[in-house]
């Protein structure tokens, strides 16, 4: 796997692709819908899969002595450890937001708070299972597979904008509470969990591709 992982990095990772996860510094910008700095991440990821196609990366995965399965497992744990990393690096953006925001909460989403992250996790977890299970079916198909990553995801950020003034949801803004801290588990929980069934499914899939 350790082999797998250099490959990914030298022949598949775009150079957009470990640019995006530093998007997290768009934490700073005032009233502004922040899941989109973690939809920059996803879309790294989309660059990494279309550099893979163009590099002709499946093809040389297919000489080498491993399962179809091992491929689509480097490739989704490579996803996740990016999309980790990129919610690392915006934490101490979401402080410095929450602090020194001169024009208080955030009008445009969820403040930068626990439950961002919770939602920001939720964003992943549906890029991941769709894009991958839709991707791997076919092996080739990259643009029609963010498509329908990103239509999904659409609805993960209108979600961010529209739940902080639904009454019952007010919690969701604001500094640190119990509630938020539950959904952000909650958020965390599901993107293991798609993790999981997105490469089951995804390696099934392209097990079944000819080639």
């Amino acid at each position: 796997m350790k082999a797998l992982f250099y490959k990914q990095c030298k022949l598949v990772c775009h150079p957009m692709t470990l640019l995006f996860p530093f998007s997290g510094v768009m934490l700073l910008i005032p009233s502004y819908p922040y899941t989109v700095a973690f939809f920059y991440v996803t879309l790294g990821v989309f660059f990494m899969m279309q550099n893979g196609r163009e590099q002709r990366d499946m093809d040389f995965s297919a000489l080498l002595p491993i399962r179809k399965r091992d491929t689509v497992k480097v490739t989704i744990l490579f996803t996740v450890f990016v999309e980790l990393f990129s919610l690392l690096f915006a934490v101490p953006f979401a402080v410095i937001s929450a602090k020194h925001n001169s024009l208080g909460t955030n009008a445009a989403g969820i403040d930068a708070n626990i439950a961002l992250f919770g939602m920001a996790f939720l964003l992943f977890a549906v890029f991941n299972f769709v894009f991958f299970t839709a991707f791997y079916r076919t092996g080739y198909k990259v643009g029609t597979a963010f498509l329908k990553a990103g239509t999904a995801m659409f609805f993960v950020v209108a979600g961010d904008v529209i739940l902080p003034h639904v009454p019952g949801l007010t919690w969701l803004d604001g500094e640190y509470s119990t509630q938020q801290m539950a959904f952000l588990l909650c958020g965390a929980a599901v993107f293991a969990a798609a993790a999981v069934c997105t490469y089951q499914i995804s390696a099934q899939r392209y097990e079944k591709v000819d080639g």
